[in-house]
């Protein structure tokens, strides 16, 4: 496990999109915009990047297995004001503002398939979150089954469904934003 400043993290930022592509199987047109997502995301205020990877006997370089990355959310940043414009729509200004006020905003956590199932998401989701500052830490996750191993994992850690079917602008699958007290509720694996 390796922290990433905002500089490694764009130096690793192929081999990260790799994992990505591998865990969500997105359309491979799709992935130059993810990469320039994730590439303007390392800007964000307060930024921590995380990877889990292996280094393999004599061969350069590391496989990364998993990453996930993190920043303080705002006002003017795109999943925040989509989600605080839901969040009020759901509950109110109030249940909006309590979520998102002084959140720490998971923006991505992935596992490359050969590797899931052995406590890499986990791992990373808790010391991603460790030490953080702010009062609640939200993320979107894909809404299609209540019961996937991610599912289970976020929920196993305190979060809760904020949002369990929320359409974002543009079409495309539904998601569940889903959120947690800091700190997380650390259970044995």
């Amino acid at each position: 496990m390796r922290e990433l400043d905002e500089r490694g993290f764009r130096r690793r930022l192929g081999p990260i999109l790799q994992v990505y592509a591998a865990a969500m199987n997105p359309p491979r047109d799709q992935l130059p915009g993810r990469y320039s997502i994730m590439e303007r995301h390392a800007t964000y205020p307060r930024f921590r990047a995380l990877v889990a990877e292996t280094r393999r006997p004599f061969l350069r370089g590391a496989t990364i297995l998993g990453f996930a990355y993190g920043f303080h959310g705002a006002p003017g940043q795109w999943w925040h004001d989509v989600v605080r414009q839901g969040l009020t729509e759901a509950g109110g200004p109030q249940f909006a503002a309590e979520w998102l006020s002084d959140a720490f905003e998971v923006a991505e956590l992935h596992v490359d398939p050969a590797h899931q199932g052995r406590g890499v998401g986990r791992t990373l989701l808790t010391r991603l979150c460790a030490g953080r500052s702010e009062r609640t830490v939200v993320l979107s996750t894909l809404a299609r089954d209540p019961e996937t191993r991610a599912r289970r994992l976020y929920r196993s850690v305190g979060m809760i469904d904020l949002l369990p079917d929320f359409e974002f602008p543009g079409g495309g699958p539904r998601y569940a934003v889903m959120g947690a007290r800091l700190p997380l509720a650390v259970s044995p694996e």
